[in-house]
């Protein structure tokens, strides 16, 4: 799902003030940055990755993240697939699809149902489409009062922008080495703005984690910290916020289940 507005979910489940997703996952005001962040699609592998959450060591929920590789109009793509439940605040669906070769995107759909008492909305969605330079589709938002606002939305994308969820489902497949401060134009699909999404690339670690013991790569991205395997196959395999009281590990692997155009 994406897991862009973990800090603002995990504050909505301690009751507390939301932190605004774009801030805490690295997005500045876009400048340009000392090195450029590239995402290599190809080395993603096929496959269908489970993660339990945990929020002050306690287990709250679980995400099933999925890539297939696909073939369209003769060109290749990955489509990535998440459903999550991060209890008892949320629940989440989401459906990118991306050019294989050039790490573009072509399309985004995300669902987000709130059941927060602390907020009242109880759902957003965006619906979105790239096409000729220009992101477009509409925007969802629904109220506790039955209310369901759609917002337009029709905005230029600069060559060699991504979406701002790639900071978590393309993680593992950028060009980061140890030490490195990269960034990259990217699309808040949530808040239709353009931002910096950046990294910073720590020192190689191994870790832990209920699927088994991995050689990550840690990189930071304004106030979380994902780490990546350093060899095939490339994956996320954890992810916590820098204070450590939310985390995701990852709990095991399957083969992929074809997915449905949409979530349903």
């Amino acid at each position: 799902m994406p897991w862009r507005c973990f800090p603002l979910l995990v504050s909505l489940g301690a009751a507390s003030a939301p932190a605004p997703c774009a801030r805490a996952y690295g997005q500045t005001p876009v400048s340009a940055p000392p090195k450029a962040l590239r995402f290599d699609l190809t080395a993603m592998p096929a496959t269908r990755d489970s993660f339990v959450f945990m929020f002050r060591s306690t287990e709250r929920g679980y995400a099933v993240w999925q890539y297939e590789i696909a073939s369209s109009e003769g060109s290749q793509q990955v489509v990535y697939t998440a459903h999550s439940e991060f209890q008892p605040v949320e629940e989440e669906q989401l459906r990118v699809v991306l050019n294989r070769l050039t790490g573009e995107p072509i399309s985004s759909f995300h669902h987000i149902d709130v059941f927060s008492p602390v907020t009242d909305t109880v759902m957003v969605e965006h619906d979105l489409e790239v096409k000729r330079g220009e992101i477009a589709g509409r925007r969802r938002v629904g109220r506790r009062d039955g209310e369901v606002k759609i917002i337009p939305v029709s905005k230029p994308l600069p060559s060699g922008a991504v979406l701002s969820d790639y900071a978590l489902f393309a993680a593992a497949v950028t060009n980061a080495a140890p030490g490195d401060s990269l960034g990259v134009p990217a699309y808040s699909e949530f808040g239709d703005s353009l931002a910096t999404l950046s990294f910073v690339a720590e020192a190689p670690a191994t870790i832990q984690v209920p699927a088994g013991r991995f050689d990550v790569l840690p990189l930071v991205s304004g106030g979380f910290r994902v780490f990546v395997t350093r060899a095939a196959p490339r994956r996320v395999v954890k992810g916590q916020t820098l204070d450590g009281s939310f985390s995701f590990e990852l709990a095991g692997t399957g083969p992929v289940i074809p997915s449905s155009p949409r979530p349903q």
